[in-house]
């Protein structure tokens, strides 16, 4: 057997230890059991993108299929036919999976066999779907109660009022005083990373969207005030790496690491449309200013603008020549802007893709947020812009950080613009006049 399907036989003897989470069922449930592990520990290496061996892990249906081997790593109701299987009992240390561990107990084999024996079941819909559509939507760790070190601060909001600024953690976002960089709390049950935080129009809903590279993506919506977990949409096999609302505030768009920009309706969860266009990671979306078009910019080094209504896609930007992180119309709705890996903003018009100007960077740009009239942006250079988006000049450069900024935002009414940086710094200025308001470090119990 070749080495790629030894690579697929040894994540998918993980299988075994669902043994611990069959929560006294009398059968092995797929979507609560195994999908779960196929997840975590075979998708990486057995997904859409990369499938050693000929094997593939992201549906059930393709999960079932052979390789490039010709032999199928389960086959429902019958143990001689299940490759996985004979591999897991085999006495030859060189074929034995796992291949650099102690053999499996007899317990353990005896789960994979009792699930195979009761036919391969599937218990969920349908057996195309991803199978991050599939699973229960799972309880995240606690965060630790003290942080022995800072995290990146790979997203950051003010709050609607402007009084609190929101920050991504580790399995938490936590929400500080923006006068003066104290803690007000924390909501738990997140993802492990969190790369985008919204407030609802409404401001009556919270979404943080994340994951866990490789291994799952969600956009978790919590009851702003109480913390509430509500619900959560978008699941997908990869980190989810930003979420917009329209400007009516009843859609939201999900984006992320599997290519695809799925759109909800809000807050009722239904799934309007999926559009895949994209080779490579979505790294930001942008709505129109009448919610018509959703542009994107995308690791593959492109940008593109989409008709909501049909999914159809309308122009594509490929001037950057790098992968491409933020996005954000103009005023006037006939320009977009897009940065990047370049080192530049670049705008360029909705209409024919061409380019119209560009504003250069001292390092790499990351997400673009756009606010009435004013855009800000994160770069490697160590500082946040203030953009005037409709003159498409800069107006301030905010500095001070000792790290890349990775993250920014705009508060309209209270004029204060915030910046989050690599090394898990915060710093709020006052835009009127450039003034420094206060600097934290937002990491729970890190001074």
């Amino acid at each position: 057997m070749n080495v790629r399907m030894n690579k697929f036989l040894l994540s998918l003897s993980t299988l075994v230890f669902t043994v611990c989470s069959l929560h006294g069922q009398d059968g092995v449930s797929f979507k609560a059991d195994i999908a779960p592990v196929l997840i975590n520990n075979c998708l990486a290496c057995h997904g859409p993108k990369k499938a050693e061996g000929g094997y593939r892990v992201d549906t059930f249906e393709r999960f079932l299929r052979e390789g490039d081997s010709g032999a199928a790593a389960i086959t429902a109701g019958n143990h001689d036919e299940s490759e996985s299987l004979r591999r897991i009992k085999s006495e030859d240390e060189f074929e034995r999976m796992p291949l650099e561990g102690e053999p499996l107990a007899a317990a353990e084999v005896a789960l994979i066999e009792k699930w195979i024996t009761e036919g391969a079941k599937y218990d969920a819909e349908d057996p195309k779907a991803p199978l991050a559509t599939i699973v229960p939507a799972p309880t995240h760790p606690a965060p630790p109660e003290a942080y022995p070190r800072s995290v990146p601060i790979t997203a950051v909001a003010f709050s609607p009022d402007g009084s609190q600024v929101v920050t991504g953690g580790y399995h938490e976002v936590v929400i500080w005083n923006a006068a003066d960089g104290s803690m007000v709390r924390r909501i738990q049950n997140v993802g492990q990373r969190t790369y985008a935080v919204r407030f609802s129009k409404d401001g009556q809903h919270l979404v943080a969207a994340g994951g866990a590279p490789g291994r799952l993506g969600e956009a978790r919506i919590f009851n702003a005030e109480s913390g509430e977990l509500v619900t959560v949409l978008g699941t997908t096999s990869d980190v989810v790496l930003d979420v917009q609302f329209n400007p009516a505030g009843d859609k939201l768009a999900v984006a992320g690491a599997d290519s695809s920009i799925r759109i909800f309706e809000f807050p009722a969860g239904n799934l309007i449309r999926t559009i895949s266009s994209h080779s490579d990671w979505i790294m930001a979306i942008a709505w129109d200013n009448e919610g018509k078009r959703l542009a994107s910019a995308s690791r593959d080094k492109t940008a593109k603008l989409f008709d909501i209504e049909t999914g159809e896609l309308l122009v594509t930007y490929s001037g950057h020549s790098n992968p491409v992180k933020g996005v954000a119309f103009h005023p006037d709705n006939e320009q977009i802007y897009t940065a990047g890996a370049d080192n530049k903003i670049h705008w360029w018009k909705a209409a024919d893709a061409k380019k119209a100007g560009e504003l250069g960077l001292g390092g790499e740009v990351y997400k673009l947020e756009k606010i009435g009239n004013i855009i800000t942006a994160s770069s490697a250079d160590k500082s946040i812009r203030q953009i005037d988006a409709a003159a498409q000049k800069e107006i301030r450069n905010y500095g001070g950080h000792a790290d890349w900024t990775l993250s920014s935002a705009f508060h309209e009414g209270t004029k204060r613009i915030v910046g989050g940086a690599f090394d898990g710094a915060v710093k709020i200025w006052n835009a009127e006049d450039g003034a420094e308001v206060v600097t934290f470090v937002a990491a729970p119990g890190v001074k």
